[in-house]
């Protein structure tokens, strides 16, 4: 039994077979515990550019010492050395980055996501809620009796109005798109197990599953359509089947588009679908936003031994939005939270898109690339000059002095340039 259940107008007995910390919830948050424990190292740009800068500024500064006699010499080389483009260009570049990102509602968790988000190869979609809506869709009308389409989607509109159940909104907006004239129903009744049901126009009106009204009608099932992927319902009018409405979760506007310039924009290889649901409604929505890569039907555990995996051989990023997509986004190079759905999705997130649009994640690529550009134009223009200065001073052409004046200077101008990241073009999107 679900939490939040509701029992009806009926009572129940309980028997609880295991504890708490048994439950399914219990099971993720453990599965993510341990993926944040085996968390992939990330190497700071910062830190990978001074692994050689301080041996090599060293070096020279020994060198000219040792070749000279002069201890002054030594003394300038460190002084132009100082790696100051490391320690101020790159921070100032992050956080810029940071900010853009939250005026465009992206919250970078940890920084870092910014820096290794370029080097992914590989994208991993979790499917209800990223690439889809996450709310059914009535996606086909079938008329079965005499009554016209547009009459039939009336009634039932008017009497799922007044019902709770989740299929009930995707009928209503679909009267709705259509413009339809809703009338008002009386005798409204939806008792558990027997569907929906009311009086609309004088019109006996019946919702229900094909399950539940053949169980009752097997004579009934000759005029019904065969079963299709999704879910679907049974409208009755007068107690014969007058429709069959489907629904689906309905596959972004711009999935397909977004999908298609992954890789020819920000350098995939390959990109993955991967959900717990069934295999035909996964390969639906994979179908039409063009992924072949497909694994459908998967626990939160076997996401996570995916997700490992596909890391282990090239730098990931997944996006989900779902609590049992949390461990999933620990275990893989970047995780990116989408929505609001969960505050453990949050937590185990490098980055939050608030909007839950895909262009919002399209801006945030954009942005970590634009990042890393100018990051290391920053870094690594600075440390050239740096360089350049070290060899003047080696050979006794810059005193001390006029070196920290220059040292200055190549600070100063650097980041200028890392300001650039909080300049960015009013649309960062390209598909």
């Amino acid at each position: 039994m679900l939490s939040g259940a509701v029992n009806g107008d009926s009572a129940l007995t309980v028997r609880a077979v295991s504890r708490a910390a048994d439950s399914r919830h219990a099971k993720i948050m453990r599965v993510m515990r341990e993926s944040e424990q085996r968390r992939p190292k990330l190497r700071r740009l910062g830190d990978r550019l001074g692994a050689w800068y301080t041996p090599v500024a060293l070096a020279v500064a020994g060198l000219a010492w040792a070749a000279s006699g002069d201890p002054v010499r030594f003394l300038a080389v460190l002084v132009v050395a100082t790696p100051c483009p490391l320690l101020i260009a790159i921070p100032v570049a992050v956080i810029g980055a940071i900010s853009v990102a939250a005026r465009r509602g992206v919250v970078v968790r940890d920084p870092a996501v910014l820096e290794t988000l370029p080097t992914c190869t590989v994208a991993i979609f979790d499917k209800t809620g990223t690439l889809t809506y996450g709310r059914p869709a009535l996606v086909e009308w079938v008329p079965l009796g005499p009554h016209p389409a547009a009459d039939v989607l009336r009634w039932t509109a008017s009497l799922e109005r007044y019902s709770r159940h989740p299929l009930a909104a995707a009928v209503v907006d679909a009267a709705d798109r259509d413009r339809l004239q809703l009338p008002e129903a009386a005798e409204v009744s939806e008792r558990p197990g027997q569907g929906l049901s009311g009086l609309v126009e004088g019109r006996a009106v019946r919702v229900t599953g094909r399950p539940k009204l053949l169980a009752h009608a097997p004579e009934l099932a000759a005029g019904l359509p065969p079963a299709a992927g999704g879910l679907e319902c049974v409208v009755l009018v007068d107690e014969r089947p007058a429709a069959v409405a489907r629904f689906r979760d309905r596959p972004r506007d711009d999935g397909q588009a977004f999908v298609a310039h992954l890789g020819r924009r920000h350098g995939f290889t390959r990109v993955l679908l991967v959900s717990g649901d069934r295999e035909s409604e996964v390969r639906y929505l994979a179908d039409a936003v063009g992924i072949t890569e497909v694994h459908a039907e998967q626990s939160p555990e076997q996401k996570v031994a995916l997700v490992r995996a596909e890391t282990a051989k090239a730098a990931t990023v997944f996006v989900g939005d779902g609590i049992n997509d949390a461990p999933a986004l620990t275990a893989a190079t970047t995780g990116l939270a989408f929505g609001q759905n969960s505050d453990v999705t949050a937590e185990a997130a490098g980055a939050v898109v608030l909007d839950a649009t895909l262009k919002r994640v399209d801006e945030l690529l954009h942005l970590s690339g634009r990042l890393r550009a100018i990051a290391l134009q920053s870094a690594v223009g600075g440390m050239a000059l740096s360089v350049l200065a070290m060899g003047v001073a080696a050979f006794g052409w810059l005193p001390p002095v006029a070196g920290a004046v220059l040292q200055e200077a190549i600070d100063v101008l650097v980041v200028v340039n890392a300001l650039r990241v909080s300049f960015t073009p009013r649309s960062l999107t390209d598909y």
